[in-house]
């Protein structure tokens, strides 16, 4: 196995397969629809509705049609709609706010051998048993290691993303907007290299052992998948 390999095997019960809770899988599905629509967002952003480009090509539209606009009327026209779909970032923003509070709050009423936090002490403490289960808890603990860092990135995302949506109300933090906004832009682009190294791991799992580990994450893991 790699590293980036999901685990399709309990690591308390090694000869058992994973279960997903229907609030789990709902929590990961709707998850990844919100942090692709919002991602989406930022790319129409920074290529359809960027600023110079679509200001140049409403002016020359417009002209055409035999209006006159100077730079600074296309450009405003131009801003407006990159305003647009920022609002939109805003409003899967706000959704993923959501999704990351039921996450949490998620974690405390999971059955006690689905808490993420009790699988991650599991196989950290398998990490130190036998040779058969530390190589099963040494794969398990790498991903875990993986998926924290994940939730730590949507929580600083979250964070950063309601004090740029509520700036206005935060006025005295004003000379730190530029380094949040920074520091939220940064987390995004290491949000989707996650996603790339997950969904090869998912992939190469699917090639190997782990096979039906994304049917896993849609029925729950049923022992027949």
């Amino acid at each position: 196995m790699t590293i980036i390999e999901p685990v399709k095997v309990d690591v308390i019960h090694p000869e058992k397969i994973k279960k997903y809770s229907p609030s789990l899988r709902l929590w990961h599905w709707v998850n990844m629809i919100v942090i692709s629509g919002s991602l989406i967002t930022v790319l129409i952003n920074s290529t359809i509705t960027d600023d110079h480009t679509t200001s140049s090509l409403i002016k020359e539209e417009l002209q055409k049609s035999g209006l006159n606009a100077s730079a600074d009327q296309a450009r405003s026209a131009a801003h407006a709609l990159s305003d647009s779909v920022w609002d939109v970032h805003t409003y899967f923003g706000y959704c993923l706010t959501g999704l990351l509070v039921f996450r949490l709050m998620l974690e405390f009423f999971q059955l006690a051998d689905q808490k993420f936090i009790r699988q991650l002490k599991i196989a950290y403490a398998k990490f130190n048993s036998i040779k058969k289960e530390r190589e099963i808890a040494r794969h398990e603990l790498a991903v875990k290691l993986i998926y924290t860092v994940f939730y730590l990135l949507l929580i600083i995302m979250v964070i950063t993303g309601l004090f740029l949506a509520f700036e206005d109300a935060l006025v005295a933090y004003k000379s730190i907007r530029h380094s949040v906004k920074d520091v939220h832009g940064f987390c995004m682009y290491l949000v989707l290299a996650f996603i790339v190294v997950h969904l090869a791991g998912v992939f190469l799992a699917e090639r190997k052992a782990s096979k039906g580990i994304v049917s896993d994450m849609i029925n729950g893991g049923n022992e027949n998948s």
